[in-house]
C-alpha cells in the first residue's frame, strides 16, 4: 500500500554515499617509503615483544607455566627486547618507559622484568653469579635457535659456543666435569677443526641441537 505524495523507496535508485567516494574504499598505509615501513614494523616488534613480557609474567604468577619454561622464555624475550628496542632507540625515544607512554602500553611486569633483565626465577644475592646464570640461559637459546633456523656455518656459530663455555667455566658452582661443559667442548672443538665458511651437516646439525638442548636441561636441574 502507498500513500499519495510518499515515494516507494525501492522503485528509486539510491546509492550509498560512499559509492561515489572510491577512496572510502582505499588501504590506509602509515608509511611511504621503505624507510617508514621499516620504522612502524620495528615499533611494533618492540610492542609485541613487551606484551608477550607481560603476558609471561602473569602467567607465571598464576602458576601457567613452569619456571623451567618460564625462565627460558623470559631469558628469550628480554634478548629479543635488547634487539628491539636498540632499532627504535631515538632522541623521540630515549627510554623504554616514554616508548611505553607514548602508546599507552601498560605493563609493569614487563618493565620490571626488563629493568632487572632477568628472569624473577634467577636471584640477585650473590654477586654476579645471577648474571653469568643469566648470560648462560640466553647463550643456550641463542645458539639453539640458530641451528632451527638452519644457521650452520662456523663463523655464526662458533663465537657463542666459545662465549658460552668460557660463561659456565666462570660459574665456580659447577663442576669442571658437568656433562654440558663437557658437550660444548666437544662442539667447539670439532667447529675449531673447520674454516670459518664451512657449515654443518644435516647430521651434525642435528646430534649439536640434541647435544645442546641436554646440556641446557642438566643446567637448569642444577640451578635447584
Amino acid at each position: 500500500m502507498m500513500f499519495q505524495g510518499v515515494p516507494d523507496n525501492r522503485s528509486l535508485n539510491v546509492e550509498p554515499r560512499r559509492a561515489n567516494r572510491p577512496e572510502l574504499y582505499e588501504e590506509v598505509k602509515l608509511y611511504k617509503s621503505g624507510r617508514e615501513r621499516e620504522k612502524y614494523d620495528n615499533l611494533a616488534d618492540l610492542f609485541a615483544v613487551i606484551n608477550t613480557l607481560q603476558a609471561l609474567e602473569k602467567a607465571y604468577i598464576k602458576d601457567a607455566v613452569t619456571p623451567k619454561e618460564y625462565t627460558a622464555a623470559c631469558s628469550k624475550l628480554l634478548v629479543q627486547y635488547k634487539a628491539a628496542f636498540k632499532q627504535v632507540q631515538n632522541d623521540e625515544f630515549p627510554t623504554v618507559e616514554r616508548f611505553m607512554k607514548k602508546y599507552k602500553l601498560d605493563c609493569p611486569a614487563a618493565l620490571e622484568r626488563i629493568k632487572e633483565d632477568r628472569p624473577i626465577t634467577i636471584k640477585d644475592d650473590k654477586g654476579n653469579t645471577s648474571k653469568c646464570i643469566a648470560d648462560i640461559v640466553m647463550l643456550f637459546i641463542t645458539v639453539m635457535d640458530k641451528l632451527r633456523l638452519q644457521i650452520r656455518a662456523t663463523d655464526e656459530i662458533h663465537p657463542d659456543l666459545r662465549d658460552l663455555l668460557d660463561t659456565m667455566n666462570s660459574l665456580s658452582k659447577l663442576a669442571e666435569d658437568f656433562e654440558g661443559k663437557v658437550k660444548v667442548k666437544t662442539w667447539l672443538d670439532t667447529m675449531g677443526q673447520m674454516k670459518a665458511s664451512d657449515e654443518l651437516s644435516e647430521d651434525q646439525a642435528r646430534q649439536m641441537l640434541f647435544d645442546l638442548e641436554t646440556a641446557y636441561n642438566a643446567f637448569n636441574k642444577s640451578l635447584h
